[in-house]
């Protein structure tokens, strides 16, 4: 038996058209935290505002390396325009390879985005 669910927006009920196949596990680490969210590798831009955010505050992408400047994307239900959660760029690496002279990950290696939704956001439906 295959279980499925629809992510809804928590405030207008609206389908956001999200599926689990692009959910990332919830023991990955992210340097902007799992808790009390659902992270996807891709959504329906069609059904969400973005805005961007510019926000000085530390940050650690590896136990050796952080960061001051966080910068993300609002994400907002286009029905409601309730807040559902923001856009990173701590996702996978966009590229293969060890980094810049070969040691270890950096923000030198371009990053795929990733959709962190808020739990308390989102309305699950499952079937």
């Amino acid at each position: 038996m295959s279980w499925s669910s629809t992510y809804r927006c928590g405030s207008c009920k609206t389908d956001l058209n999200l599926t689990a196949g692009h959910l990332f596990p919830p023991d990955a680490y992210f340097e902007a935290g799992n808790k009390g969210t659902l992270s996807f590798s891709w959504v329906d831009s069609s059904k969400l505002n973005f805005t961007k955010e510019d926000k000085i505050k530390p940050f650690f992408e590896t136990i050796n390396y952080w960061g001051i400047q966080r910068r993300r994307t609002r994400m907002d239900c286009t029905a409601c325009g309730h807040l559902v959660g923001y856009v990173y760029d701590d996702g996978p690496p966009a590229m293969e390879g060890t980094g810049q002279f070969g040691m270890g990950p950096s923000q030198v290696i371009p990053r795929r985005p990733r959709y962190r939704f808020k739990t308390k956001a989102l309305s699950v439906d499952s079937f």
